[in-house]
């Protein structure tokens, strides 16, 4: 299984693809950085221009915002990472030589998963230079930064979940792309729909929905049922796809 994660971890910075993705996260989210850096100071002046003003929350129109952003940066991310997982060794015909090696399926998901996974690590590690930075001139809460990197792990994390069940479902990288990129939009709109009107939908949709999920990380708020969730979700679908697995070595 570790020696399965370490090829798919180094496989990432062999391909164009892992540096492709690896600077496109750093690009947005640097954006994203500059942009909440440069509204939280036009605030902070309208706010410094006004002796009645409240004083600005640093995390609530700053880092949780910022972090917020993430969200929808991973929703193209993850599928860009995990569509070849599965995808590509069954379009060069290497997946057969690697079901014949003596590799159970579980091995073979969870490898392929961790080494994904790795890469995800290094990405978000790639950008602590953001709060490095926002402490030399601010005093953010260091909780509420943990809070939000945790959360946006935890989905992020789950993101790459989807993205190899839907990778094990098919030899086609682009289908395994497109197919998990609309799951996760649909999983997005829903989130969305938290603001209804009708409280059994708001109910249901913060039952099955990410993002109602990960928001109150997003403030601070690590609550063990949000946590237990996405863990629940990520092994449920990592089952899916070790299943997937099983059935085709037997048909």
């Amino acid at each position: 299984m570790f020696a399965i994660a370490a090829r798919e971890f180094r496989a990432y910075f062999s391909t164009p693809l892992g540096w492709i993705s690896l600077g496109a996260w750093l690009l947005v989210t640097g954006f994203f950085f500059g942009w909440s850096m440069d509204l939280y100071s036009a605030v902070s002046l309208q706010t410094a221009s006004n002796p009645f003003g409240d004083p600005i929350d640093l995390e609530a129109y700053l880092i949780t915002p910022f972090f917020g952003n993430w969200a929808v940066v991973l929703i193209f991310l993850c599928p860009a990472l995990s569509m070849r997982l599965f995808a590509e060794e069954r379009s060069t015909g290497s997946f057969d030589l690697l079901r014949s090696s003596g590799v159970s399926s579980a091995e073979l998901v969870l490898g392929k998963y961790l080494g994904a996974l790795g890469f995800l690590t290094v990405a978000f590690l790639a950008t602590l230079h953001y709060p490095l930075l926002l402490m030399r001139w601010a005093e953010p809460d260091l909780g509420v930064l943990l809070s939000c990197y945790f959360g946006m792990y935890l989905l992020a994390a789950a993101f790459l979940a989807v993205g190899l069940v839907a990778s094990s479902m098919t030899r086609s990288q682009v289908v395994a792309l497109l197919s998990s990129f609309a799951v996760l939009m649909v999983l997005w709109i829903m989130g969305l729909g938290e603001g209804a009107q009708d409280q059994g939908w708001r109910d249901w949709i913060s039952d099955v929905s990410m993002l109602p999920r990960v928001q109150p990380m997003l403030r601070g708020l690590i609550h063990g049922a949000d946590v237990v969730y996405f863990l629940s979700v990520i092994l449920f679908l990592l089952f899916v796809a070790q299943q997937r697995l099983e059935l085709e070595r037997w048909q």
